[in-house]
């Protein structure tokens, strides 16, 4: 058994060795080549890194309010009191269906990668109940009444999504991702989309719609605080609210849009 002097002695001699192979680390071409090799690995795993968290994706500026523990949620409905009464169960369903109907909603890059960033969309709001309208066409593309509906399922060249009726739709915030980067898409309708708040125009807002003209927003829970993001539609010359003239505060976002942009117009029909 070593003493502890002998130990000592012995810890001091690793260390000195750690950092003379440190050193060498540096003039050896091989450990060099090791090195790089490593860090490209590291490169080649950025792919796992959450789709919100990747540097060439969107940053909604409400982001700053995110909670990062993402248990939060299920720690304080721990510490609430167990409701069982018929509205409560019945409350805690509707939530869990929610919440089961938000996770199907959410992007998925390989449905857009292999049917294209229009055909994709369009795929996803007709599943939903919603209607699209593709250039060169005079019928909307929408469900039957069996459910069904005629839609392309493969990538078509030149196939261009220009009018998308969001109208009714359970949508969730989680799949507005899943509406973005039509660059020619003019008309854009989330009437009377319950869910769709000054959150979700924010995300809209940021989901490069250049050629955007009209945005309908009747029926929805925008305040005339999320209507300052429209900065970002650069196209745009419609918008529809239920009443522009609700108060002094609106009023006065519709003035200040109108200095921004003289040519876009926000009216109730």
């Amino acid at each position: 058994m070593l003493n502890f002097h002998q130990n000592r002695i012995f810890f001091r001699s690793l260390v000195t060795s750690a950092r003379r192979f440190n050193q060498d680390d540096l003039k050896n071409p091989k450990l060099s080549n090791i090195k790089g090799k490593i860090d490209k690995d590291k490169e080649k795993l950025q792919w796992r890194t959450p789709y919100s968290d990747r540097p060439d994706s969107f940053q909604s500026g409400f982001k700053l309010f995110e909670s990062s523990n993402r248990n939060s949620e299920l720690i304080e409905m721990m510490q609430q009191p167990i409701d069982l009464s018929p509205s409560g169960i019945k409350k805690w369903w509707n939530s869990r269906k929610d919440g089961t109907e938000a996770h199907m909603q959410k992007f998925i890059p390989e449905r857009h990668a292999t049917l294209g960033e229009d055909l994709a969309t369009a795929h996803f709001v007709v599943h939903r109940g919603g209607s699209v309208r593709f250039r060169g066409q005079k019928e909307w593309m929408k469900m039957d009444k069996d459910e069904d509906y005629n839609l392309p399922r493969h990538y078509i060249p030149n196939l261009v999504l220009e009018e998308v009726k969001c109208d009714n739709m359970n949508l969730f915030y989680e799949g507005l991702e899943n509406i973005r980067r039509l660059r020619y898409l003019k008309h854009l309708s989330f009437e009377n989309v319950a869910k769709f708040d000054d959150w979700y125009l924010d995300r809209v807002s940021g989901n490069s719609f250049p050629a955007l003209e009209v945005l309908n927003l009747r029926g929805t829970a925008v305040t005339d605080r999320g209507l300052h993001c429209l900065y970002r539609l650069p196209s745009l010359k419609l918008v529809l609210v239920d009443d522009p003239e609700k108060n002094i505060m609106w009023k006065m976002m519709v003035s200040l849009l109108d200095e921004w942009n003289p040519e876009m117009a926000v009216r109730a029909s």
